[in-house]
């Protein structure tokens, strides 16, 4: 059973030619005769068989066979026929006077049958590409009467968006290299747009033209036409959004419409849009029928991440240019919301570092020229990388310099107040990031002034090892309109939802809000803004969790906002022992001065603020007692 052939592909010939009169045969028909007949029959590729079919003797010859092998269908030089054996006709190889109607037609070969992703160079896609296969190819590996008879279509649009430098040109670049179909055209967005009257749209027009004449000729057999789309939301913004008062824009994406889903639409075209900016494209291209395949293309995982580090580094390790000792596993951890161009780039830091050690700026200016010779012991190391780490930042990484500045008097274990605050904290990130059932958690830490919160916060976050941590201060928003700064909180919130897990620490909220107490006034832009945020739940298998840090509590819940958040943490001031304690823990005073020193504050106060007396003469200028 194993030798059995899955399908055969025939030439038919005359063993006679019968004049210039047309023959028609029954495909059908003629299939099941040649696999019935010749069922058990050892067949060899070219051989060739002379039947009687409907009166008339014809030569069939063998030119291709398919077998499984182990699960995968490969071509095969020689095998068994069975009544199963799928035979297909090559009409184009047979006698022109022949035709044959009704036969069973030969899937198209699409894809290449090498067909490897890492040795094509892209890494850390495969999930999002069997996506791609699964919704836009898998129809178009099926004869079209199969497709027909289920009655659905080929998928004529795919989308994909993302952030930055994460593969979507790649992809879209790559799908070419991996198709039997036609040459992609790549166009870029904006070569599209034209001041002239008609011209955007004529030149939307020439995309099609190709696949309109192959449809025209060759009907459901024709080949498949791709047209991919760079920065697709340049020509397909929402109509209507337009300033220039021109309306080419609009005019542009009802040529698109047209094209793609109207009267005349065709269906074998693939269009494939890339944007950075999804929410900019008008909705009716987006809907079933014309880009209804949304695929976000996002930040890779440690695995992805790591295969993208073998590409680029797999020169390198060929010609014996990278130490032994680098760690690729190591820096795959290390990437966190790292995008595919960052490691790129993080790689040509590395590579920099090593060149730098024979060819720099004083070697240069010295006039000494580089030969082959001093390159020849070119290595890169895991210092380098070391380096480059520091150098080439994720953009949607954390910003260790605002939380750096936040906890830049470290933290002090003041006693049990404190531990039971750190630990609820804790609890707080653990369940976010291994709990399914809690995607999005909001803690707001209230208290007195420099009680600590904004460092218990930044100190969280830095331990909490999430990819991606950001810290809105009012100093970002100094200065600016309403409306950019939420723009600024939005885009924040945007990107932290393009990560795995993800922490956002609102320090001081009530200065975000602009709140003053005379009037009051606040900015209820930026309230709203918030209050939509905060409740905005991230999108699948994503995780958010919120820090808040506010003192005047009693503000947030007149405006509604502290409710928006799971749950309040009251952050302690400090008493007499736990002001001890801080004293003790900093140095600052003489072991028998402390329990004086901590009498001065008999209302308790902020660590914070107990941390910043900076010594014996600041604590004599306000007590006068030492």
């Amino acid at each position: 059973m194993r030798s059995r052939i899955v399908s055969c592909t025939w030439v038919v010939e005359f063993v006679k030619q019968q004049g210039k009169r047309k023959f028609t045969l029954d495909g059908q028909l003629l299939a099941t005769t040649i696999a019935e007949k010749y069922a058990d029959h050892m067949i060899g590729a070219g051989q060739n068989i002379i039947m009687d079919f409907t009166g008339n003797k014809y030569i069939i010859t063998c030119s291709d066979m398919e077998m499984d092998v182990g699960g995968d269908i490969k071509r095969v030089q020689f095998g068994m026929l069975a009544p199963s054996t799928t035979c297909y006709f090559d009409e184009k190889m047979s006698n022109q006077y022949i035709s044959i109607e009704g036969a069973p037609k030969k899937p198209p070969e699409l894809f290449k049958k090498e067909m490897n992703l890492t040795k094509l160079g892209i890494g850390g896609l495969d999930e999002e590409f069997s996506e791609v296969f699964r919704r836009a190819f898998s129809t178009r590996m099926f004869p079209a009467a199969v497709i027909e008879r289920m009655g659905i279509k080929h998928v004529k649009g795919v989308l994909l968006y993302g952030p930055p430098g994460t593969g979507k040109t790649l992809i879209a670049r790559k799908i070419g290299e991996m198709l039997n179909a036609k040459e992609p055209k790549i166009v870029n967005g904006p070569e599209i747009l034209n001041k002239y009257v008609g011209e955007s749209e004529a030149k939307i027009r020439e995309l099609f033209a190709d696949a309109d004449a192959d449809m025209a000729e060759h009907g459901d057999d024709s080949e498949l036409h791709i047209i991919i789309f760079d920065e697709i939301d340049a020509i397909c913004k929402q109509r209507g959004s337009g300033k220039d008062g021109t309306g080419v824009g609009d005019t542009v994406v009802n040529q698109m419409l047209s094209k793609m889903d109207g009267v005349t639409a065709i269906n074998n075209i693939l269009i494939v849009g890339m944007t950075n900016r999804k929410d900019m494209i008008d909705s009716a291209l987006l809907r079933p029928g014309r880009f209804e395949v949304h695929i976000e293309i996002g930040l890779p995982d440690e695995r992805g991440r790591q295969q993208i580090l073998n590409i680029h580094t797999s020169k390198m390790m060929e010609n014996d240019l990278m130490d032994a000792d680098v760690d690729v596993l190591y820096l795959a951890g290390a990437t966190k919301n790292y995008s595919g161009a960052e490691i790129e780039g993080l790689v040509k830091s590395a590579c920099s570092y090593a060149l730098d050690r024979k060819v720099n700026l004083d070697l240069v200016q010295s006039g000494k020229r580089v030969t082959q010779e001093d390159m020849m012991d070119v290595c890169v190391t895991t210092a380098d990388f070391e380096r480059a780490l520091d150098e080439v930042k994720p953009a949607f990484g954390s910003e260790s310099d605002a939380l750096n500045d936040a906890t830049r008097l470290g933290i002090i274990n003041y006693g049990a107040k404190f531990e039971e605050v750190l630990q609820t904290g804790k609890l707080f990130v653990e369940q976010v990031a291994s709990s399914d059932k809690t995607p999005l958690m909001g803690v707001l830490f209230e208290g007195e002034r420099d009680t600590g919160k904004s460092a218990l916060a930044a100190h969280l976050a830095k331990e909490s090892g999430y990819p991606f941590i950001k810290m809105v201060t009012a100093d970002m928003l100094l200065g600016y309109p309403s409306s950019r700064k939420c723009d600024i909180i939005t885009r924040v919130f945007e990107d932290a939802h393009k990560s795995p897990r993800s922490i956002i620490i609102l320090d001081g909220i009530e200065r975000l809000l602009e709140y003053v107490p005379i009037g009051p006034r606040f900015n209820n832009e930026v309230l709203q803004t918030l209050l939509v945020l905060l409740k905005k739940v991230p999108p699948k298998q994503r995780k958010l969790l919120v820090f808040a840090s506010t003192s005047a509590l009693h503000v947030l819940e007149s405006m509604d906002l502290a409710a928006a958040f799971s749950v309040t943490v009251r952050v302690p001031t400090l008493g007499q022992e736990e002001i001890s304690a801080v004293f003790r823990d900093s140095g600052c005073f003489n072991e028998g001065d402390i329990e004086t020193c901590a009498a001065i504050f008999t209302e308790g106060i902020g660590e914070r603020r107990c941390r910043r007396m900076g010594g014996r003469r600041s604590l004599m200028v306000l007590g006068g007692l030492l």
